[in-house]
């Protein structure tokens, strides 16, 4: 088209060129045609036959199960604690002191037997005895066992493993309204030891019916603050 432009421009270069003064002709009057570009197409969505068909999504990958924990090793069991009172010592046939006899076992009402005393004594154990740091002295204390002695033959201490020995008791004043009463004339309930040597001791009662009971004690058990 270009081309065809140009040859007519020339030609009426030529014609012009040959009339001189002449008035140009209407051929030359004559707008040439507007060169267009010639569109770019538009793209077009392929036809549904020719779509490419998505790739599939991708399943999900299965959760992956947790194992269980494994269970915790159980912490080392801490070995327990001395008990404050060791508990009883079944006697294996006791010794007794020679010319010790049973005596009759009729309830008074007034504590004067092994019947009447020992299920208070049994109920009470950790009572039995005290150890006091006093004076720059260990105190041993028995008071306790003074107090219900009245269906006692016999007490019996042992101090930190030694051989128990006998630890006289007071006569029951069977003339008073409390015959166990502790009268100054009595004396005192306690020994005396050098001061924080008390750490162990044995007691032995044996009862007016001449059964036995036996208990060993630690300080930490007894030791009054």
């Amino acid at each position: 088209m270009l081309q065809f432009f140009f040859t007519i421009l020339t030609a009426a270069a030529q014609s012009a060129g040959a009339s001189g003064d002449e008035t140009p002709s209407a051929a030359l009057t004559t707008p040439p045609p507007a060169i267009t570009t010639p569109a770019t197409p538009e793209p077009t969505a392929p036809a549904a036959s020719e779509q490419v068909a998505a790739a599939p999504a991708p399943e999900p990958e299965p959760e992956a199960t947790p194992e269980p924990a494994a269970a915790p090793e159980p912490a080392p069991q801490q070995p327990p604690a001395a008990a404050p009172v060791t508990g009883i010592i079944a006697p294996a046939a006791p010794e007794l002191t020679p010319g010790l006899v049973a005596e009759p076992q009729t309830a008074t009402g007034r504590f004067l037997t092994a019947t009447e005393v020992r299920p208070i004594l049994n109920a009470t154990k950790p009572n039995w005895i005290s150890v006091r740091a006093f004076g720059g002295k260990d105190l041993l204390y028995v008071t306790h066992i003074w107090s219900w002695r009245c269906g006692l033959l016999e007490l019996r201490v042992g101090v930190n493993g030694a051989q128990p020995e006998i630890w006289p008791l007071p006569a029951c004043h069977t003339d008073q309204p409390a015959p166990a009463a502790i009268l100054e004339s009595d004396g005192l309930p306690y020994r005396e030891f050098p001061l924080k040597s008390v750490q162990l001791i044995e007691v032995m009662l044996t009862f007016d019916d001449l059964s036995v009971s036996r208990v060993r004690f630690n300080r930490a058990g007894i030791v009054i603050p």
